[in-house]
């Protein structure tokens, strides 16, 4: 690596995840220098510059145009990730998005069309996601047996992951939490776009999605709180997926289900039920009618004291800037597929019909601008309420 030169860098939104957690790792690697933040709240953003010495931004185009920066750390509300990666990538500059990389599956692509097209000048640019929850131990074991083979035939994955718990301050926030037109969705769009990406990083993109949405249904907002998915897969694999901001104690349970056994995650334990033979095999082949194939039960060792969390994805994602390209965590074209599952399950469930994947994304995008267009819905936003974004972050 080229120990020498630094990544001029900046930040791009001064929320939450901009100010508490970037900021912050950004300051601690030797290979990056923060030249610059940018928040449209001129105080915030001279607040923080103040702070980490550099220089105050209050516009990301003056920013991309003065500062010099060589990437950027893009925290900003998720409509506007789009317009600020598009015009990043005409100058040449490298992003780090925050989840989603879009609101909806058009948007995801504009991005993704003006990094291959920003490549042809520019071709040692990078794109990455900010999906750290592929950083952490048990996800990444899951993906070696997985991608290894050792359950054979995949047939079923459930996973209920209930452990989202919001209450109504949480969503009174903020002026644009939970509504169409400042978030673009609810628990799919905030609080799930990382699982939904291990979803399809394990499993691909289903086939097919049948998807069951509650609006609103325990909490005073216009967008979904409450999700049962069904996918089918094209191998045969059938999936659940079960989630809800309005479950306590809430529950991260994943079954993962083979030929060759089950694989259970839930309460920091992996857990292997091997079977002797294939099911399958078993199943089409014994003489009797009630037996199950023998099963040998495994806990499976995770080394858990490794690093995790956002500053590891940002280290690959420098370390590719620095060497022309390298391996990333998630590259940012692979934010439209878990992009493509909620966008398709809210889809299924306003039309209340099993959909095909790809489906038709202009249809998506007009049903979101109508909603948005023809919301009476009146926001109540509390300004003491306290929030601890750390609880949030998966600690798998």
């Amino acid at each position: 690596m080229n120990t020498t030169r630094k990544v001029k860098v900046a930040i791009v939104g001064l929320g939450n995840i901009g100010a508490n957690t970037h900021i912050k790792y950004v300051k601690q690697l030797d290979n990056v220098e923060l030249v610059g933040v940018c928040d449209l709240v001129k105080e915030k953003a001279d607040k923080f510059a103040a702070e980490f010495h550099t220089t105050a931004y209050y516009d990301y185009i003056e920013l991309f145009d003065q500062s010099g920066i060589d990437a950027v750390i893009i925290a900003v509300p998720h409509y506007d990730h789009t317009p600020i990666t598009i015009e990043a990538f005409k100058r040449g500059i490298h992003v780090l998005c925050e989840k989603p990389l879009a609101v909806h599956v058009n948007d995801a692509q504009k991005s993704i069309d003006a990094y291959e097209e920003a490549k042809q000048d520019f071709p040692e640019l990078i794109f990455g996601m900010m999906f750290q929850e592929r950083t952490l131990p048990f996800y990444k074991k899951l993906k070696e047996i997985v991608s290894g083979g050792d359950l054979g035939q995949l047939t079923r994955v459930t996973w209920i992951n209930t452990a989202w718990f919001r209450s109504q301050s949480y969503y009174d926030s903020g002026g644009w939490r939970a509504t169409w037109a400042g978030e673009g969705g609810g628990i799919l769009t905030n609080q799930c776009p990382h699982n939904l990406d291990l979803y399809q990083w394990l499993f691909g993109v289903p086939a097919r999605i049948s998807g069951h949405a509650n609006i609103g249904k325990y909490h005073n907002i216009e967008v979904e709180d409450e999700v049962t998915a069904y996918f089918e897969h094209d191998n045969g694999m059938i999936g659940h997926f079960i989630v809800t901001t309005a479950e306590s104690p809430g529950t991260n349970r994943f079954e993962i289900v083979g030929e060759h056994g089950k694989l259970v995650y839930e309460n920091e334990k992996l857990v292997l039920y091997k079977n002797r033979i294939s099911m399958l095999k078993h199943l089409r082949e014994t003489k009797d009618g009630f037996t199950n194939v023998e099963s040998w039960y495994t806990e499976i060792p995770v080394n858990t004291q490794v690093p995790t969390g956002h500053k590891v994805v940002a280290e690959k994602f420098f370390a590719a800037v620095l060497n022309g390209g390298g391996e990333l965590i998630a590259d940012g074209a692979e934010g439209i597929k878990g992009l493509t599952i909620g966008n398709g399950i809210m889809l299924s469930s306003f039309n209340k019909k099993m959909i095909d994947v790809p489906f038709d994304a202009d249809e998506y995008e007009h049903k979101l601008m109508e909603l948005i267009k023809t919301s009476k819905f009146i926001k109540t936003v509390q300004e003491d309420v306290k929030n601890d974004f750390s609880q949030s972050f998966s600690q798998a």
